[in-house]
């Protein structure tokens, strides 16, 4: 056989070797720059995802009705070591863009004596936040960039991506049925971020690649929010342990977060609320943060 007869005969195979190895190579390179995040854990047969999106819809637009106040205590539990204690106070409203929360966390266990720190927080698709420490007179506040969202809030477990929980906006989302959460039928989504979190890991932990909710059937509340990594590992689990009713609506009053790296564990609960106050709107100025807060009307007040 001549030369040229062999070129005729192999040249088709090199092309679908060419196009094999090129389509090969592709692959590869998208999975290399695919963000690695955790598959989905069905409950059961597949559910109707329509149906999942139009629950989680429903659920963003829950909240607080009206302006409120709400005292509480954060109890700090390390794996080792002393527990320590911290009061709050949270002053909440809703804003055209989303939920407005002024937050106050005062360390009373602080070595240097009480140390307040204050917090700003927008909700919404577009989030800002903003801190001032009580010890910083005739300064202003200063924003929170993204890798302040996972820092502690006071040496604690909690952080302001959990008060903020930017992930029930993420667009990127499976409905995984309905599981049973604490004794309660939940709906449960894996949410994704829109894209990889770039929040370099602090003592809080890492970003999460996916965060996975349980909403409440019933009661359309969150009752569990797991943090995972892209190996679908908890990184974090915060766990509503109790609701209160109060006047017609129910509010979250007590919570855990649990730290999975560390061990350690935070526990929030509600000690006082007010709800249906008339909050002035200066009260979520950034630049009037460290002005003093309106006064809680004592008629309003329910203790727990």
């Amino acid at each position: 056989m001549s030369p040229r007869s062999l070129n005729f005969l192999l040249n088709p195979v090199r092309r679908v070797l060419f196009f094999a190895a090129a389509a090969g190579a592709a692959s590869f390179a998208a999975a290399q720059s695919a963000p690695a995040r955790p598959a989905p854990k069905f409950l059961g047969s597949q559910p109707d995802q329509t149906e999942g999106a139009k629950i989680l819809a429903g659920f963003r637009n829950v909240g607080i009705q009206g302006d409120y106040w709400l005292k509480f205590d954060l109890r700090v539990m390390p794996r080792k070591g002393d527990e320590r204690r911290l009061e709050g106070e949270m002053f909440g409203a809703q804003g055209p863009d989303g939920p407005l929360t002024k937050l106050l966390v005062d360390d009373l266990g602080n070595k240097g004596g009480s140390h307040l720190q204050l917090y700003l927080l927008k909700g919404g698709r577009n989030q800002e936040a903003w801190e001032w420490n009580h010890g910083q007179r005739g300064i202003t506040p200063s924003r929170v960039e993204d890798d302040g969202l996972l820092a502690s809030v006071q040496g604690t477990d909690l952080t302001l991506f959990d008060l903020q929980m930017p992930f029930l906006h993420w667009t990127d989302f499976i409905y995984e049925g309905v599981a049973n959460v604490r004794g309660r039928p939940a709906h449960a989504f894996l949410l994704y971020p829109p894209t990889p979190l770039e929040i370099p890991a602090n003592e809080n932990g890492t970003p999460p690649a996916a965060v996975r909710v349980f909403l409440d059937t019933q009661f359309s509340a969150m009752t569990q929010a797991e943090w995972l990594d892209a190996a679908g590992k908890p990184l974090k689990t915060i766990t509503v342990l109790d609701l209160k009713k109060t006047g017609e609506q129910w509010i979250v009053k007590s919570i855990d977060l649990r730290n999975h790296r560390t061990r350690a564990k935070t526990r929030f609960a509600l000690t006082a609320a007010a709800l249906g106050l008339s909050l002035p709107p200066e009260t979520f100025d950034p630049q009037r943060i460290s002005h003093p807060n309106p006064p809680v009307p004592a008629d309003k007040v329910e203790r727990f």
